[in-house]
């Protein structure tokens, strides 16, 4: 029964009033709570166990998925989900603690959860679970790093979640502080790591073409002073040995015609964009075609 109820609508927050007109009884909720079959987040409200635990800790609160959260939820790349990004209408009271339903929110039970007190700009996109996607992109682009903000927005653009007509209406509602950002964005980037690397060529000051093609070895993530092939590679698209033989054959054609080939590492481009600087940095000089870069 409970299945039946959640399933309409794709529903993953179920109040007391749809349970009840589906069958169920006080009792009966009671007993689904203590056998495990249904989680009570709050008064009145009730999930399934298996729901996303941003989900139920965003309705706990009173709130609904925001920022990150609401982006990684509607398939998009986002540097780091661990924590819950929870938008929360501004003038919201009786809040509670994300892991504890009978506890008013303060600032000592937050638990690691971030909220965002704000008016939506497109407040019809919403649904009972989180806010719209636009809305989501701009608590981003205020929110978080440049390079995994503007990695977030590539990836919409590039699963064409959202249109390139939408990124003035999202920019419109940033600070002045923000908007450089809208130089940087490029929606030929597959993964948000690529976006990243864009943002570690780009300040290092080196000459580059995203996503260049090379007659015989197709198209490169970026090719560097027309003469170092930088790949951004990831487990996702590298691993096993089918990848790494398609990888190889590749570089031996990229190399018979002159190129070198360096493979940035995922935690490298994330974590240490040094280390890609000054790898690059290495191959141009031994191939003779270093030129200064400012740091």
């Amino acid at each position: 029964m409970w299945a039946d109820v959640f399933s309409e609508g794709d529903l993953y927050i179920a109040e007391t009033d749809a349970l009840v007109g589906a069958g169920a009884t006080w009792r009966s909720l009671k007993a689904a709570v203590e056998g495990g079959h249904l989680i009570r987040v709050r008064r009145g409200h009730y999930a399934l166990p298996h729901t996303d635990r941003h989900i139920i800790e965003a309705a706990r609160v009173g709130g609904r998925l925001g920022c990150i959260s609401a982006a990684a939820h509607a398939g998009i790349f986002v540097f780091d989900n661990s924590l819950t990004h929870i938008h929360v209408e501004p003038t919201s009271s009786r809040l509670r603690a994300p892991h504890d339903r009978f506890h008013r929110l303060g600032d000592e039970n937050k638990d690691g959860v971030t909220l965002h007190w704000c008016q939506l700009r497109n407040g019809e996109d919403a649904n009972d679970h989180s806010i719209g996607l636009t809305d989501a992109l701009i608590q981003v682009l205020r929110c978080q790093e440049p390079r995994f903000a503007v990695a977030s927005l590539d990836s919409a653009l590039h699963q064409g979640l959202i249109l390139p007509q939408d990124i003035p209406g999202i920019f419109s509602s940033l600070p002045q502080d923000v908007q450089w950002l809208r130089t940087r964005i490029d929606a030929r980037a597959d993964t948000g790591q690529e976006t990243v690397l864009r943002f570690i060529l780009i300040d290092a000051g080196f000459e580059f073409e995203f996503q260049a093609t090379i007659l015989g070895a197709g198209r490169v993530d970026a090719l560097v002073e027309d003469c170092v092939v930088v790949e951004a590679d990831s487990r996702q698209y590298h691993d096993g040995w089918d990848a790494h033989s398609r990888d190889r054959t590749r570089d031996c054609e990229l190399a018979m015609q002159g190129y070198m080939t360096y493979r940035a590492l995922y935690r490298d481009i994330m974590f240490r964009p040094d280390r890609v600087v000054n790898a690059i940095a290495g191959l141009l000089a031994a191939n003779k075609h270093y030129r200064v870069v400012l740091l």
